[in-house]
């Protein structure tokens, strides 16, 4: 299985812009820039994607985790939140926090912390990420 997304971008990194498109269609010419990403501005940037693959990931691995431990999830809430911090001269992402609150009923506490260590561990946007992961993890009854 393959996915793709499309970046276009013109002029230098201040002042320059560009769009996001992906093959869904979901994004078709989003745009982003430099205020986008680094401060304040209204649109998307790519941390805020990555945070957003990271949750949606991580909250299916979790539903995979809970059906193996013979549980099933009335309610799955991830939170992710990427860092991007200033490294030397440039910037590197070296930290992705997620958090959950989850609902599943009949769960126990060590049943649904080992779920959601295995779903962290074994999510494959996880495994893509090269950074400190870190699991803030809430059953709610």
């Amino acid at each position: 299985m393959e996915r793709t997304a499309k970046a276009q971008w013109s002029g230098d990194l201040k002042s320059g812009k560009g769009n996001l498109s992906s093959q869904s269609g979901l994004l078709s010419s989003a745009p982003y820039s430099f205020r986008d990403r680094f401060e304040d501005g209204p649109n998307t940037n790519p941390e805020e994607l990555l945070a957003a693959a990271h949750a949606g990931c991580f909250s299916m691995a979790l539903s995979l985790m809970l059906q193996n431990e013979g549980l099933k999830a009335e309610s799955i809430q991830t939170t992710c939140r990427i860092t991007l911090d200033k490294e030397g001269e440039g910037f590197a992402i070296k930290r992705s926090a997620l958090e959950l609150r989850a609902r599943i009923p009949g769960a126990s506490q060590e049943a649904f912390d080992r779920a959601a260590q295995n779903a962290k561990e074994g999510c494959p946007v996880s495994k893509l990420f090269d950074t400190e992961i870190t699991l803030d993890a809430k059953l709610e009854s």
